[in-house]
């Protein structure tokens, strides 16, 4: 959303923690942006809005860095999040992809849901190991991360020549171009 100041607005029942994971994940963007293929003044003059629906029960605890990272990328750069996969895992200011716990249920949860492939910790390794079957182990495909881009690289689909150069607004910033689903909503 366009704005005179720069705000991350958070929304749903995030805890403390999830707050912080939020708050770390956009700064970690907006000081890497550059690197990451995005425009320099990413989110500039912007209020970003994360909402994460509510449902019955309050989310907290330190696993979803990761995932609000990949949402900002996507978000920024036009790339739609693969949604073949899951993820968790939380990251520091510098990128580093640091251990989760709650790894069988995490990944008993996503095979439930049909997804076979799961993007994680590189030090969570040896807990899924330990804690899940061998046989449901085989069925399943395991991204081991140390740093964001790799998790980044499993979890965005490929660039595309429409999402490689975002659109220009008339004020000279850049944004990603808008998806179909974004056009009809922002129509209505």
């Amino acid at each position: 959303m366009p704005s005179r100041e720069e705000r991350l607005i958070l929304t749903g029942q995030l805890g403390d923690v999830m707050k912080e994971s939020a708050t770390a994940a956009l700064s970690y963007v907006r000081s890497n942006a550059i690197a990451l293929g995005l425009p320099a003044n990413v989110f500039e003059g912007q209020n970003v809005h994360i909402h994460v629906p509510a449902g019955a029960i309050p989310k907290d605890g330190p696993s979803a860095g990761v995932t609000m990272v990949t949402v900002l990328v996507s978000l920024a750069s036009g790339r739609k999040v693969r949604s073949d996969v899951a993820m968790t895992g939380e990251i520091t200011l510098r990128g580093k992809v640091m251990p989760i716990g709650g790894i069988k249920e995490k990944v008993l949860a996503a095979y439930r849901s049909g997804i076979r492939t799961i993007i994680m910790p590189r030090k969570n390794e040896m807990d899924l190991m330990e804690d899940l079957p061998k046989e449901l182990r085989e069925q399943m495909t395991f991204v081991f991360a140390t740093e964001i881009r790799q998790v980044l690289d499993a979890a965005l689909e490929p660039v595309s020549e429409r999402s490689e150069k975002p659109a220009a607004e008339s004020n000279g910033t850049t944004r990603p171009r808008r998806r179909k689903g974004e056009k009809a909503a922002a129509k209505a």
